[in-house]
């Protein structure tokens, strides 16, 4: 899909008053509208064939977590998988095996395998689930109940694979735009798909106030009353080069800086916002659509915005990219000398919130290896 059709499709996706739209944007609700639609009936006739088993659900021989979202990029699901799996391997010594179908290029798999090599946990990418997951049980073999699988997945239990557990991720800034099904709105499943689910965890609690959680978690206890809840927040931890990953960085290097935000990932907004609270001269952003591969008509834009930055504040601005945006192409921004390029790296962190803290979601955890 062309990168500005996408950006219209998402803006009509996230605005709950079509009136405010542009008529362009307006042009496309018809078939957007028929399109999901006709998505809805696919998802209850699927639904209804695993119901009375025509479809079936394929078994493992390990236990398996499930981290999944209902709307489309930006939950945090990539960010939590590796903090699950650094848990179990580091502090449970489990070896995990981490499943992904590899979108937009594998950026996310690429990143896991950057963070985990030389550990215990691996990493496999492929469209069909079930066949990547026996081909490492194969290869490597496994101590029942001692490894852990995670689906990238749309909803919040799979009906393609038996799990033990299921999390589904929340974007606490975007939760569920007009709450239409794709491709008219970002919703995956329903709402009611929660009912399936083991545990929420809202991404980016901490740049939201406490009633837009208390909204969101309304919602979702519409539908699961006695779901637990949790709170994460993306922190950041440092910078380091995109010419030299060795040059490790302090956060403290864009303050005062003129910054430029250039991303293609599910939540750019989190990630500005993160830059302007280091405390940066100013800050402005290039925001691509999801899993974006970069062109070198987009480095060419890059410039053009950093040239002009240099001509306003009269100093070299600065570009930051994040860990996603580095892996899916790191050789891309190269193109982007003399200017700095950084990268900011994060890990999520489990906020106390109402009796549910990092100790209780690790217990959750452990209920998989049950």
């Amino acid at each position: 899909m062309d990168e500005k059709l996408r950006k219209m499709v998402n803006q009509i996706a996230y605005t709950q008053r079509l009136y405010s739209l542009s008529p362009l944007h307006l042009s496309l609700v018809p078939l957007l509208f028929l399109s999901s639609s006709l998505y809805k009936i696919a998802l209850s006739f699927r639904h209804t064939l695993y119901h009375f088993g025509f479809l079936r659900k394929h078994r493992l021989p390990v236990p398996v977590i499930s981290v999944g979202n209902l709307t489309w990029g930006g939950n945090g699901k990539t960010p939590m998988v590796e903090f699950i799996a650094n848990w179990f391997a580091n502090e449970v010594g489990v070896s995990p095996l981490i499943l992904t179908r590899g979108y937009g290029g594998a950026d996310e798999a690429k990143m896991l395998q950057r963070h985990f090599n030389g550990t215990s946990v691996k990493i496999g990418v492929g469209a069909n689930r079930v066949v990547t997951a026996a081909s490492f049980l194969h290869r490597y073999g496994f101590i029942y109940p001692l490894d852990i699988t995670r689906f990238e997945k749309p909803t919040p239990k799979s009906r393609v694979v038996s799990e033990k557990i299921g999390i589904v991720m929340v974007n606490a800034l975007s939760p569920w735009g007009n709450l239409q099904l794709l491709p008219f709105g970002p919703l995956r499943e329903p709402l009611t798909s929660f009912s399936r689910a083991d545990a929420a965890v809202i991404h980016h609690a901490d740049m939201v106030h406490d009633h837009s959680l208390s909204v969101i978690k309304s919602i979702i206890l519409e539908t699961n009353r006695f779901l637990p809840i949790y709170l994460s927040a993306a922190t950041p931890s440092h910078f380091f080069k995109a010419s030299n990953i060795s040059c490790r960085l302090p956060l403290d290097v864009v303050f005062e800086k003129t910054v430029l935000c250039v991303s293609a990932i599910g939540s750019p907004s989190s990630f500005v916002q993160r830059i302007e609270k280091m405390g940066a001269l100013y800050v402005d952003s290039l925001d691509y659509s999801d899993h974006h591969q970069f062109q070198m008509k987009d480095i060419e834009m890059i410039k053009a915005r950093l040239q002009n930055l240099k001509n306003k504040f009269g100093s070299k601005p600065t570009i930051v990219v994040t860990e996603k945006d580095y892996d899916r192409d790191n050789k891309i921004l190269i193109w982007l000398d003399p200017f700095d390029v950084f990268v900011l790296c994060c890990k999520l962190q489990i906020l106390r919130h109402n009796g549910y803290s990092e100790d209780t979601f690790k217990m959750l955890l452990t209920r998989s290896l049950c």
